[in-house]
């Protein structure tokens, strides 16, 4: 799925189509969970996104939602990623992009560098197999908790 539409109700709108494109059932709680995702800019967990969609469905199972997450990924709608505290997150943006990983607040951001995209792969890699994309973690710590450091230490002079 392309993730060139910005609003909200164009990325419901093209899942919609998408599903039904693959033959996939547009169900109430598949389109919950897609609305979730649609308006996370976080990665959550299976567990988040649960914590979310409980209360508009409360007879949901957190099984019903790590399926329906493992549907998404099969089919490429979303992006399964690691991170710093074992938990898989999701990520929506399948726009070619990267992560900055804060190994402090586990805080995932998203973010965009097309020459990576446009660099020629190293020559000890071509013999390995088929690239089939390109992906750069970058990992340290965010501001935000560079400035609770330095307050913490202020604070203890």
């Amino acid at each position: 799925m392309n993730d060139k539409y910005n609003t909200i109700n164009d990325k419901i709108k093209i899942f919609e189509e998408f599903c039904k494109a693959k033959g996939l059932k547009v169900t109430y709680q598949r389109l919950e969970i897609f609305n979730i995702l649609a308006n996370s800019y976080d990665h959550p967990s299976a567990e988040d996104i649960y914590k979310k969609v409980k209360p508009k469905i409360p007879t949901i199972s957190f099984d019903t939602v790590y399926r329906t997450l493992a549907l998404f990924d099969s089919y490429g709608l979303i992006a399964k990623v690691q991170y710093l505290d074992d938990k898989t997150r999701y990520d929506p943006n399948m726009k070619p992009h990267h992560h900055l990983v804060c190994i402090k607040c586990k805080k995932i951001q998203d973010f965009y560098w097309p020459d990576i995209e446009e660099m020629e792969i190293p020559e000890e890699t071509k013999g390995w197999g088929l690239i089939k994309n390109r992906y750069l973690e970058l990992r340290g710590i965010c501001q935000e908790c560079l400035d609770k450091e330095k307050k913490n230490q202020k604070t203890k002079l």
